[in-house]
């Protein structure tokens, strides 16, 4: 499974709605070997489900992964910070036993 804070919540309603979307758009995350620590995130508005897409829905936001990043990816809570040690989108992963200092991958 694969959870969504309040805060990211409020930020992922924001940009579909300002970027006129089409019903039906979720949020298609998954992972790709490379980065400093190996794998890194990937995060994308999708709206066409591929074949063996896993489908979560938490706190209104449809939230896709493939099978395989799944993997690497169960448990894990899409967050947002707007701070000043970084603004976007990030995930909490258990999962990782390693990340890098920008927090774009990360290894198991």
């Amino acid at each position: 499974m694969i959870t969504v804070s309040s805060n990211a919540r409020d930020y992922i309603s924001r940009l579909l709605a300002e970027e006129h979307t089409t019903p039906g758009t979720f949020v298609r995350v998954g992972i790709k070997a490379g980065g400093c620590s190996g794998l890194e995130y990937q995060l994308d508005f999708d709206s066409v489900p591929k074949p063996g897409d896993q489908v979560f829905e938490d706190k209104g936001i449809k939230v896709v992964v493939d099978m395989k990043s799944l993997l690497y990816l169960y448990g894990t809570e899409l967050d947002y910070s707007g701070g000043l040690d970084g603004k976007g989108l990030f995930f909490n992963n258990p999962n990782a036993t390693r990340t890098c200092g920008c927090g774009e991958s990360f290894a198991v």
